[in-house]
């Protein structure tokens, strides 16, 4: 098989072949003015791109009006791809390799194939070595692998090795498992920790819940016990932060650690970084273009990897992925902003059966933004909902006069394209072009229907458009669930853009706490007993926040020499100790 000079990918989903014009691609295409076949119309009555023919010209990237074409000059160091869908789809390069006794965490931007890395290595998908038209074999894989360390793990993997994958997509569980919480995670405990998960997740609440009614952040906590109580060499974990808190973040990462302490090998996929660094000792960066291939790069160690990707440089391979570096302030943020309060709210109640919220007072000033943290179940959606008009306080009528735009935890998948949503009037067409359309990679998401996107795809539809709105204040809800690492840190850039331009203030409700630092000025923190009672503070200076809210957390956080980012120290490590004998759980100069 010869090595082709690109990579030609169509999207489906995006390509409407009779409405360009009766095939655009094909009649605009020069080679095929040349009477070669290029581009054809295939069975299927789809476009089809011969990568051997294209010389990369791209006139059926520019003139197809969907963007449904993706056509990219295939990189020098990029062999015979590890799997490929089908002809003109997406194709993945070089897979990590499984450590016995470690956690090895992937890293990546969505749609780059990490998720697929963990079907193939978990079983659930063998890769065809680019072969799409044949019936993978993993007889075939062992021979691409021989002399590899990843022969030794697809050939144990075919004999006797077992597997226990958690997989991305939860919220499809109760299609799957029936009964009550208890009775599920009975059946499954193969090494007898059922006790011991029920602590640390804390899930005694929900033992005797029927698995349909569950929430996200019970069924991923769910979703990771059921895969740590299982008896099993390899464990494979596919987002396990999704939907939960800081503190049962925590938890979690002691859960998976326990495994690699137990000696099995762990993979994890993660986009919260202080997660990531905390759990993992090796870390693979993957690279490419969504959508259209992805590399797997060597293994790094923890360190090292998370700031090669953030720096857009992989040393080892002497590689350069991206032209921007993701940095962070190599100092503590400053005392809070000056400027004047143009806004206070009063102290709030609210009770609903079996749970109580109570408000202190405070005020907001002007191009601030205020990060909210705390638990679960707390209240910290009931208060921003409170000051958006959605709920109403028991003690108080609240009038502010303020146009308030809000993004709430539930994202709109109503039958409208992005398009449509972006042409409504409220919406201030400068903002979106200049702060979202291309940052967020929009731009190929503006004729598909808000009910077909992904996760990750409706957030950031759902942060753009509450930000492209005219308002005096800003709430967001949860702005970084399903977001990928550089769209998180993209985000935070042009919360802090529009905020200090225009001179107004937002509050976010965020659990990954590198974004909460990225971005906030203040922190609001919320304490008490979740699902029973909620209690907000003042907001106040980011360091007296952030160190009642880790202590309470028992987790200390300290600066990167090299890239400035957060990172959580180990539990009971040296500076651990240190800093909290000095009780200064955040980072100091």
């Amino acid at each position: 098989m010869a090595l082709k000079k690109r990579i030609a990918v169509l999207d489906y989903d995006k390509c409407h072949p009779i409405e360009c014009g009766n095939f655009l691609c094909i009649r605009m295409c020069p080679v095929n003015r040349t009477k070669k076949e290029c581009i054809i119309e295939n069975e299927k009555n789809f476009p089809e791109i011969s990568e051997e023919l294209c010389i990369g010209c791209q006139i059926c990237v520019v003139k197809c009006p969907f963007d449904a074409i993706s056509i990219i000059n295939k990189p020098a160091e990029l062999d015979f791809p590890i799997h490929q869908f089908s002809k003109n789809s997406f194709r993945l390069y070089n897979l990590p390799y499984p450590k016995n006794s470690a956690v090895v965490g992937l890293i990546g931007k969505n749609g780059i194939g990490k998720s697929t890395v963990l079907k193939i290595l978990s079983n659930e998908l063998t890769p065809n070595l680019g072969n799409f038209d044949e019936t993978p074999s993993i007889d075939k894989v062992l021979e691409k692998f021989k002399g590899k360390q990843l022969m030794n793990f697809f050939n144990s993997a075919k004999k006797d090795s077992k597997l226990s994958f958690k997989p991305q997509r939860i919220e499809l569980i109760p299609k799957k498992a029936k009964g009550k919480v208890l009775d599920l995670l009975k059946k499954i405990d193969e090494r007898n920790k059922l006790n011991e998960l029920i602590e640390l997740l804390d899930l005694k609440e929900i033992l005797n819940k029927e698995i349909k009614t569950l929430s996200g952040g019970e069924l991923q906590r769910i979703a990771i016990a059921a895969t740590a109580l299982k008896q099993a060499d390899y464990y494979f974990f596919d987002e396990p932060s999704s939907f939960l808190d800081i503190k049962q973040r925590l938890n979690m990462a002691k859960v998976i650690n326990s495994l690699a302490e137990s000696n099995k090998s762990v993979l994890i996929v993660e986009h919260d970084l202080a997660v990531l660094d905390y759990l993992s000792e090796y870390i693979h960066v993957f690279y490419g273009s969504p959508g259209v291939y992805g590399v797997v790069s060597s293994v790094k160690s923890s360190r090292n990897g998370i700031n090669e990707f953030l720096n857009g440089y992989l040393k080892d391979e002497n590689l350069k992925f991206r032209s921007k570096e993701l940095s962070f302030e190599v100092k503590p943020p400053q005392k809070s902003r000056k400027t004047s309060i143009f806004f206070s709210y009063p102290f709030l109640e609210k009770k609903f059966p079996g749970f109580s919220l109570k408000i202190e007072e405070g005020n907001l000033r002007q191009g601030e933004v205020i990060g909210i943290v705390g638990g679960n179940a707390l209240g910290k959606t009931t208060f921003v909902r409170m000051l958006a008009g959605e709920i109403k306080p028991d003690n108080t009528k609240l009038d502010f006069k303020l146009k308030i735009s809000f993004k709430s935890q539930q994202l709109n998948s109503e039958k409208k394209t992005v398009r449509e949503l972006f042409s409504l009037p409220e919406i201030n067409k400068d903002i979106f072009n200049s702060e979202f359309r291309k940052k967020l990679s929009l731009d190929s998401l503006m004729d598909s229907d808000l009910s077909n996107l992904s996760g990750g795809e409706l957030q950031k539809v759902a942060v753009a458009f509450c930000l492209s709105k005219e308002a005096d204040l800003y709430l967001l809800d949860e702005p970084s669930a399903f977001i990928d690492v550089e769209d998180r840190l993209k985000i935070a850039e042009a919360i802090r853009s529009i905020i200090e331009k225009k001179g107004k203030t937002a509050l976010i409700v965020d659990h990954d706490v590198l974004f909460i630092d990225y971005i906030s000025d203040r922190l609001i923190v919320f304490e008490g007993i979740t699902s029973v009672s909620g209690k907000s503070f003042a907001p106040q200076e980011m360091h007296s926040g952030m160190n009642f809210f880790l202590k309470e957390m028992s987790v200390t956080f300290r600066r990167d020499p090299e890239t400035g980012r957060p990172r959580a120290n180990k539990l009971n490590s040296i500076k651990d100790k240190e800093q909290k004998q000095k009780g200064e759980y955040y980072y100091s100069v």
